[in-house]
């Protein structure tokens, strides 16, 4: 448990076992607490870090907006810091788009690359979700794409209870619901900031990476639960398309949380694909 200076911004990270490094890149506004049903699994194969993206957990907390880029800069400060020059790296949802942005900018730091519930850059149905979402908690968002919200009047649980039936199936929800609670935990524990999760949603809205994949070298496994809710499966069909010689895996009925939900399938598929991933 350590804190990296990765220029003005602090970030929190975990190490956890041996072997090849691999950096586990979490979605917006969860923390590294969210790797939980991952880590045990990985480590045991892995030099596995974790870590809180600005914005969240025991990370700084700036004013945004923030953008991909520079989350992606985040990710490869930090291997500098730890002294990794080359790393898997797997990203989720929002650490998806990271992920991208951290091949594509970085591309010697990537070695094999897992692209998980993510998109390349928001499309309509995105859009309308966003705009749903933002309705619900007293927002609206305006014609420039702004959002406008009083933050002041928002509940941090209104947030998550928002977000909660599209991250998960609501089977899971009703019948393991304890499992869920340590991502609340984890996001309220070390100071929730709004102002700062807004600095991510800003990040999600403006990655655009479409025109650029095809520049993907890494070798990538691209996998999404196939009743993901918020980031629609026909994003993951996209990203396999346009990266040369991508593998896509479609998980049977899971949710955008799938790592969370059916951890079993996303850690045999990872391991399984990163096995194959040459020096």
């Amino acid at each position: 448990m350590s804190i990296a200076k990765v220029d003005s911004v602090d970030l929190y990270y975990e190490e956890h076992g041996s072997g090849d490094p691999l950096l586990l890149i979490m979605g917006l506004a969860a923390d590294s607490m969210a790797w939980l049903f991952q880590i045990p699994d990985f480590a045991t194969h892995y030099r596995t870090i974790v870590f809180d993206n600005r914005g969240v957990g025991r990370s700084s907390k700036p004013a945004g907006p923030y953008s991909i880029h520079q989350m992606a800069d985040d990710a490869a400060g930090l291997l500098d810091v730890i002294g990794i020059a080359r790393a898997h790296v797997v990203g989720v949802s929002m650490g998806g788009m990271i992920a991208q942005e951290l091949a594509l900018r970085h591309p010697q730091r990537v070695r094999g690359l897992v692209l998980a519930c993510t998109y390349p850059e928001p499309d309509a149905d995105i859009e309308r979700q966003r705009e749903f979402s933002v309705g619900q908690l007293g927002g609206n968002v305006t014609a420039g794409g702004e959002i406008q919200i009083d933050l002041k009047a928002l509940d941090p649980m209104a947030f998550f209870q928002q977000l909660l039936p599209l991250a998960f199936n609501q089977e899971f929800i009703e019948k393991e619901l304890p499992k869920i609670m340590p991502l609340f935990a984890g996001a309220l524990q070390y100071g929730f900031s709004m102002e700062a999760i807004l600095g991510q949603v800003a990040a999600v809205m403006s990655h655009k990476a479409t025109d650029r994949l095809h520049q993907i070298k890494s070798p990538t496994l691209v996998i999404t639960g196939d009743a993901d809710r918020l980031v629609p499966p026909a994003n993951s069909d996209i990203l396999a398309k346009y990266i040369t010689g991508a593998r896509l895996v479609k998980i049977p009925g899971g949710s955008h949380g799938f790592n969370f939900e059916t951890p079993d399938s996303f850690n045999r598929e990872v391991l399984s694909f990163l096995a194959t991933v040459r020096h």
